[in-house]
């Protein structure tokens, strides 16, 4: 699962970990925990999401990169060679504020997220000093925060999120939107990655159906990581574009990172 770590979250020191000048918001994150779920899925089913100045990262061109898993999931999905490769994340937060406010939390209150690799459609245009991403989704159990986000020019939108552990150590996650249900347990196992040294910067862009056009850059350290060992679960249902997507396994538990970011204009 080391790679697919590289892949999305860059772990790399030489991954630029700083924000620039000219933030608009002031977004803080810490001591977050959450499981992550990376996803296979078909771009059609969200063109109408992607900008004209973007486009997917397909499972193709990361094959042919050399990197093994997504060569081996092309071996078993030959006809998924145009398919793009996402993050989806049950998330609770330490601290979460934006321009200093904090959302209401319900008990084992959480927020999830769908975010998709993507690239300039332009090759001569470079995007920025961070990995690109496309917010598909952004879900948060707090009405009046998601309007609070999206007036200071966050992508959001209202769900029905939680992350609890059990007694046994077992990390629970649940989400409930329009169109969008699902159910998660991790737990993890093995050797943890990152620590201390780890770093690493994205650029976020709202879908085109958003009508605020400011980008997100963010930047991270401390990011640790482990597999979700045996008798982890993920189920996703309903008419939700995500639930046509394709879960890789494992899915991984990350945590305990500081992470800083704000809106910037295009």
């Amino acid at each position: 699962m080391a790679l697919l770590f590289l892949l999305f979250s860059a772990i790399a020191a030489a991954q630029d970990s700083t924000l620039p000048d000219g933030s608009q918001t002031r977004w803080v994150v810490e001591e977050p925990q959450e499981i992550v779920a990376y996803v296979a899925f078909d771009p059609v089913t969200v063109k109408r999401e992607l900008p004209p100045r973007l486009r997917f990262v397909e499972l193709r061109e990361i094959a042919m990169s050399g990197i093994p898993w997504a060569i081996d999931y092309l071996a078993k999905h030959p006809a998924e060679g145009d398919w793009g490769i996402s993050f989806f994340e049950i998330v609770r937060f330490g601290t979460f504020t934006i321009d200093g406010r904090a959302p209401h939390w319900p008990k084992g209150g959480a927020a999830a997220l769908w975010f998709a690799r993507v690239v300039s459609s332009d090759p001569a245009v470079n995007l920025g000093p961070g990995r690109p991403y496309l917010a598909l989704e952004f879900l948060m159990p707090d009405k009046a925060y998601v309007a609070y986000m999206r007036k200071k020019g966050y992508y959001a939108g209202f769900g029905h999120v939680k992350l609890l552990q059990e007694s046994d150590g077992t990390w629970q996650g649940m989400v409930k939107a329009a169109g969008l249900s699902v159910t998660a347990a991790c737990i993890p196992a093995g050797g943890v990655i990152g620590g201390a040294g780890s770093a690493g910067a994205q650029e976020i862009f709202p879908p085109l159906s958003f009508s605020v056009e400011n980008i997100v850059r963010v930047a991270f350290t401390g990011h640790r990581e482990q597999d979700c060992g045996s008798g982890s679960s993920l189920e996703i249902r309903g008419d939700h574009a995500l639930a046509d997507g394709t879960a890789l396994e494992p899915m991984v538990f990350e945590y305990g990172y500081s992470l800083s970011g704000g809106t910037y204009p295009e």
